[in-house]
């Protein structure tokens, strides 16, 4: 077997994985450079706070860079704020997150943060605030003791418990649900304090709250967004796109949080209706900024500069849909280097890009039914659906099966891996 080949294909797959770019040493190797007037935007909310406790609603589609913006937005700030930027996912087990063990993860995470850039908090403050959360987590007495002599361990430990332990989540929701403002008041003093030692204010960023499912969303916002906003300090939290499309949803979210959101669009490759003619004229920068992800991650030794340009038209703008495809590719070589092993140079070609492309679209055919093959169709035709706030067009939203796009009006297309499908249906 080639090895060298092997191995520059292996790296080229790793590099793919990384995403989102949360380490400085992955944003230094990786990051191409946009969304700064999102940063801006982002910046000015948090810096214009009238009260210093403002709350904004960051979205945008699944996998179009918040992540990765977040995180560099979170270093932007952290001379001049007390950050605390986690995944939510990393707290709580996602399939059963509440706005109760959201509150409690904010807790939580101010601590951990606080104990890892050792701020010195007073002695009787941090021992009360420790026990307070070891009996709330059920940790040992024993155990208890012997970790806060060592530190921060004691709140990966606090994590874990959340994320693993169901009972623990249960009794956690059922303490304080009728109490809300007990457990508000508890996080508000952590805060203060940690206010006061660091001498910076307070910043919490909570990530992958975009990742819930609709009916989970739904469920968290529509009756407890006002427990959400009561923290005394500045919360940027992340949202599904479809849920700006919600005619409950959205207007609760708009008046509790003082219409503070911001929405990071998708990187637009041809204006509206350019791709249905013949020879559409792309936007250079959009594309250009698409290939140089890729580039970063691949080498052009590995990959057909045209089949590069397609695989960029084939993701919609979409960051992560771009890696997924170039992903798919790179572990269809793998297999081949691995299957011809006397083969001593591969590159990514059309062929590759098909082969990876067609199994991607058996992904997403596999969920459709009529409705959506109807609500696709009419999307496809009008660059809206005939109602935008219709449940099942909201799911394909959310599942990046629709792509929304901003001008001065809002514009809808779909996918461009899934317009295959509607071919293929003869819908178009």
């Amino acid at each position: 077997m080639s090895g060298d080949l092997l191995k520059v294909f292996q790296e080229a797959y790793r590099n793919l994985e990384l995403l989102p770019l949360l380490e400085q040493r992955e944003l230094d190797k990786f990051r191409v450079d946009y969304g700064r007037e999102i940063i801006e935007e982002l910046e000015q909310l948090v810096e214009d706070s009238p009260s210093g406790d403002g709350k904004i609603i960051f979205t945008g589609h699944r996998g179009c860079g918040k992540s990765t913006l977040l995180a560099e937005f979170a270093r932007w700030l952290d001379n001049r704020y007390f950050v605390v930027s986690f995944s939510i996912s990393d707290t709580i087990e996602m399939s059963d997150i509440n706005h109760i063990n959201i509150l409690f993860a904010i807790a939580v995470n101010l601590m951990y943060e606080a104990e890892k850039q050792q701020v010195e908090i007073p002695p009787a403050n941090k021992n009360a605030i420790h026990k307070w959360f070891a009996s709330k987590t059920r940790i040992e007495e024993e155990k208890f003791q012997a970790e806060t002599s060592v530190g921060f361990d004691l709140f990966k430990i606090i994590s874990g418990k959340l994320k693993a332990d169901a009972v623990v989540r249960q009794e956690i929701k059922q303490e304080f649900e009728r109490k809300v403002s007990d457990l508000v008041a508890r996080i508000n003093e952590i805060a203060a304090i940690i206010q006061v030692a660091s001498k910076k204010e307070v910043l919490v960023i909570i990530d992958d709250l975009d990742k819930l499912e609709l009916a989970r969303v739904d469920e968290i916002y529509r009756d407890n967004i006002k427990a959400l906003c009561l923290p005394g300090f500045r919360i940027i939290y992340t949202i599904p796109i479809a849920v700006l499309r919600d005619k409950f949803l959205r207007p609760l979210i708009e008046t509790e949080t003082n219409d503070q959101i911001v929405v990071m669009p998708v990187l637009k490759l041809f204006e509206k209706g350019e791709s249905r003619l013949p020879n559409p004229a792309i936007r250079m920068e959009a594309k250009d900024i698409l290939c140089q992800i890729l580039n970063k991650r691949i080498s052009s030794q590995l990959l057909e500069p045209q089949t590069a340009e397609k695989m960029v038209l084939m993701s919609g703008g979409v960051l992560r849909e771009l890696i997924r495809i170039a992903n798919e590719c790179c572990r269809i070589c793998l297999r081949l280097i691995r299957r011809q092993p006397a083969q001593t140079a591969m590159m990514i070609d059309d062929a590759i890009l098909d082969k990876a492309v067609n199994g991607i679209r058996n992904d997403f055919a596999i969920p459709l039914g009529k409705v959506d093959y109807e609500i696709l169709h009419k999307t496809y035709q009008q660059f809206t659906p005939d109602d935008p706030k219709q449940p099942e067009f909201l799911d394909l939203l959310h599942g990046l099966y629709v792509l929304e796009y901003r001008n001065r009006q809002n514009w809808y297309d779909v996918h461009p891996i899934v317009i295959e499908l509607l071919r293929e249906q003869g819908l178009i």
